[in-house]
């Protein structure tokens, strides 16, 4: 098959990391690029050798000379973006967050099903060699049955573009939630084997984005804007199965700056934990706790590489993502009930028949 002809939505830092690692793959190419600044475009362009610049999205997605799109746009955008390459029979790697929320992202599932394209999430973590290794251990029956799940990405001073659309919840659809919340779950859901979510208790925060503290070196602060976000989330997702999973995201918090990242799984024959570049195997034998450090294989796989070689098989093939637009609308129902469970205060249910 010749190559896949690749455009890419977005000539921002995102879109231009794609560029890059399309470039680097010998069954794909990229044959154009948008950006609403054209200017942005043109650079990516240059830098990346991409023989068309679009000035209209809609002339992109109907180009007869592009087999997929990425979308790298903001996230406001990624609802009609995604919608009309899907529309037009355009194969889609989608950056996170799917959409600002789940009525966005069911719309965008629909889509993908009257087109009968390829839809697929971009969650590099999914791909980390660690992950794997875990995802390995769980298939082998090494943790047993799942029952808890912890995980948790903090920021202690990382509040990103103060005042622009990062803060505003209309343009990014939230705050640490969506931007790095979405990958805590999403891996979280991955490691324990994709259960189905029933309801969700959760609190969000703002202690510091309303002040303008807790700024972040991320994105171009705009001092005029707002910030109408929260800083910092946690929340209890219970599963169909009876398991659960706790959830905490923050963007700034009075916490210990070494808590970065933590993915704790529990089963009845092991559990595994992932810290950064640290992954444990914990069993236990004879009434003793038995600990086994996963050591990262030296065999240079960048998880990128592998996300992006996973999507032009996808679009060879017909087989069906890891992180297709299902996994993706999951997320975002329990992000919207996270949201919607702080302002009540109350537990919110989930229907499970929407992830069929």
């Amino acid at each position: 098959m010749d190559k896949i002809k690749i455009a890419v939505a977005g000539a921002g830092f995102m879109g231009r990391m794609h560029c890059q690692y399309i470039l680097n793959h010998p069954q794909a190419e990229v044959v154009g690029i948008f950006n609403p600044t054209t200017e942005k475009a043109e650079a990516a362009a240059k830098e990346y050798s991409i023989s068309k610049v679009y000035k209209h999205q809609d002339e992109l997605f109907s180009s007869p000379d592009i087999d997929a799109v990425v979308i790298a746009s903001p996230n406001k955008q990624h609802v009609s973006m995604a919608i009309s390459a899907l529309s037009a029979g355009k194969h889609v790697l989608l950056e996170k967050p799917m959409a600002l929320n789940s009525q966005e992202a069911a719309e965008i599932v629909e889509a993908q099903k009257k087109a009968g394209t390829t839809l697929m999430i971009a969650h590099q973590m999914r791909w980390y060699d660690l992950t794997r290794q875990i995802i390995d251990l769980r298939e082998a029956g090494a943790i047993g049955k799942i029952y808890n799940a912890k995980a948790a990405m903090w920021r202690t001073c990382s509040i990103p573009g103060w005042g622009s659309w990062f803060t505003r919840k209309e343009e990014s659809g939230g705050g640490p939630l969506i931007d790095i919340g979405v990958h805590a779950l999403d891996l979280a859901f991955y490691m324990m084997g994709n259960p189905t979510p029933v309801s969700v208790f959760g609190s969000t925060y703002a202690e510091f984005g309303p002040s303008k503290k807790g700024i972040g070196s991320w994105g171009t602060p705009n001092w005029d804007g707002f910030f109408d976000v929260e800083d910092m989330a946690t929340a209890m997702i219970k599963m169909e199965d009876g398991s659960t999973l706790t959830l905490e995201v923050s963007w700034a918090a009075n916490t210990d700056p070494k808590n970065k990242e933590a993915f704790h799984i529990m089963g009845n024959k092991g559990g595994a934990s992932l810290y950064g570049d640290t992954g444990l195997y914990i069993n236990q034998e004879e009434n003793k706790t038995l600990v086994t450090e996963l050591s990262l294989r030296d065999n240079g796989d960048d998880p990128r590489a592998l996300l992006i070689d996973h999507f032009i098989d996808c679009v060879k093939t017909g087989k069906q993502p890891i992180s297709d637009g299902l996994s993706g609308l999951r997320n975002m129902m329990i992000l919207d009930a996270i949201s919607e469970s702080a302002k009540t205060g109350d537990i919110v249910r989930l229907d499970p028949a929407l992830l069929k």
